[in-house]
């Protein structure tokens, strides 16, 4: 019967991280891989983690079974940091805890599928597992546009896709710091957005995967909030892989928000039964982690500390590059206004595969790169690159 599949290609950014490594050049430049990147090119342990783990590894007693749902202690330490003030919103949110956000956005989609919803709106470009996700799962792929050209978000085309969307729809958002484009919708925009979503009746599940890193916690769940405080129902997928640094222990959660408390009891079974019967349990140790971190001030304090210097190093390597304004086909300013690690560059195959073989710059083959893999000791050698393509 296995002599039936058929040959899958590779993961293009696995591949792309094995020619990075095969590279023994000493100036190349590593723009390809999703993490946090410091000016010194580690991606270390958060300090707050790395003490909440001597704790555990001191106090923990047990390592059985917690369940489907996971560490509740660490889905329920999250809410305030997530949903601000007004948190559960008197019992309409709930959640679970998943393997990292793509465990969360899974299981989302998952129960998108089974409470009916046959059709997705997605912009394009989007983080490459999304759609295969949202096809995997069955479900029917509607794309529009994102981001226009000269480096804004296309309003008309997500308001023309919602124009044509009804019920049995959802549509899957950015929260912010968009992967792969940093072009994220303003505030006066998420309030729109809310509003015609509402008015169409559709679903909406927002991936919020990098809070914290785009303008600041509350700044980055804007969108988020203002979506859940304008329709009766709504599911977010949260990752903490990115601003707790996470990303080998897989440590997420999904939130779900029914019309009443009765409702997203209800929900929050099916996804229990979903989770259940896909990964069982979640891993326990990185949430057990963040719990702690969340239950000790001094932790906390530590932890946002450490999230807004990565968000400031973030941000003054956009500036940089800004500063560089055009290097050979490439308009950098427009950098400088966008949010999180990630950007694209209009630059086409042929290249892409230049910068690497004549400079050791890799990215992407869509032009992806993550801007902290930029340092002050490299990013005029990516600029030099980039003005070499002109010729």
């Amino acid at each position: 019967m296995l002599d039936h599949l058929e040959q899958q290609p590779p993961d293009a950014l696995l591949a792309l991280i094995k020619l990075y490594e095969a590279d023994a050049r000493p100036g190349k430049i590593d723009l390809g891989v999703g993490v946090y990147r410091t000016a010194d090119g580690g991606t270390p342990v958060f300090a707050a983690i790395k003490a909440a783990e001597r704790q555990l590894a001191e106090s923990q007693e047990t390592k059985a079974y917690l369940g489907p749902e996971g560490d509740m202690g660490f889905v329920h330490a999250l809410v305030p940091h997530v949903f601000g003030p007004e948190g559960a919103r008197g019992g309409r949110i709930e959640g679970m805890q998943t393997p990292g956000g793509t465990g969360a956005l899974r299981l989302a989609v998952a129960l998108a599928a089974r409470a009916g919803v046959r059709r997705m709106l997605m912009g394009s470009p989007s983080w490459p597992n999304h759609a295969p996700i949202v096809t995997d799962l069955g479900l029917e792929l509607a794309g529009f546009t994102h981001a226009t050209p000269d480096g804004a978000v296309d309003m008309d085309a997500l308001r023309a896709a919602l124009a044509a969307a009804g019920e049995g729809d959802a549509i899957l958002l950015h929260g912010c710091c968009h992967n792969p484009s940093g072009i994220d919708y303003t505030p006066a925009q998420w309030d729109e957005i809310a509003a015609l979503v509402a008015q169409r009746g559709v679903l909406p599940i927002v991936d919020l995967a990098y809070q914290g890193l785009g303008e600041g916690m509350d700044e980055d769940a804007y969108g988020m909030r203002a979506v859940v405080d304008a329709l009766p129902e709504a599911l977010v997928a949260f990752s903490c892989d990115k601003n707790f640094g996470l990303y080998r222990d897989r440590v997420g959660a999904l939130y779900v928000m029914g019309g009443d408390a009765g409702q997203t009891a209800r929900i929050i079974t099916n996804g229990h039964t979903i989770a259940r019967a896909t990964w069982s349990m979640p891993p326990d140790h990185g949430a057990a982690a963040v719990r702690l971190v969340l239950a000790d001030e001094e932790l906390t304090r530590s932890w946002l500390e450490e999230l807004t210097s990565m968000r400031e190093r973030i941000a003054s390597v956009r500036r940089k590059l800004a500063a560089a304004g055009t290097a050979g086909p490439v308009d950098l300013v427009p950098l400088g206004r966008q949010h999180g690690m990630f950007a694209t560059l209009p630059l086409s195959r042929e290249q892409i595969a230049t910068l690497r073989a004549e400079h050791g710059v890799y990215m992407a083959g869509s032009g992806r790169i993550n801007v902290a893999g930029l340092t002050d000791g490299n990013i005029g050698s990516f600029v030099a690159a980039l003005e070499g393509l002109a010729g």
